[in-house]
């Protein structure tokens, strides 16, 4: 088994835990897009108590990869994002968390 699907297993496996309702697809598209950081133990977790982390993901993810308009929407959806993740879910995966921001806005085919 590869890497990649190593980490696949891993992300499918807290998708059925946490019971997200991700598509296998749109887990697959989000870890390709991503590239090497999925195996990256700082980069591969989304740290939902620091505030720059949550601010990076806006900028970085929602207003420069999806394209979406900066708002009081993008923050009240990361809050939800990490809301359904669980806030003491210390294994808040990128790759779910990208996934289900990316799901929220109707991007899901920027992934496929």
């Amino acid at each position: 088994m590869s890497k990649f699907d190593e980490k696949m297993e891993v992300f499918k496996k807290s998708n059925a835990d946490l019971n997200l309702g991700l598509s296998e697809s749109l887990i697959h598209g989000v870890a390709k897009s991503l590239g090497p950081s999925i195996y990256l133990a700082d980069a591969e977790l989304v740290s939902s108590s620091d505030k720059e982390e949550l601010d990076r993901v806006k900028n970085n993810f929602l207003i420069k990869k999806l394209g979406l308009a900066d708002g009081p929407e993008l923050d009240a959806a990361i809050a939800d994002t990490v809301d359904k993740m669980g806030s003491s879910n210390r294994n808040k995966y990128r790759v779910l968390f990208y996934a289900l921001l990316a799901k929220k806005f109707g991007k899901e085919s920027m992934f496929a």
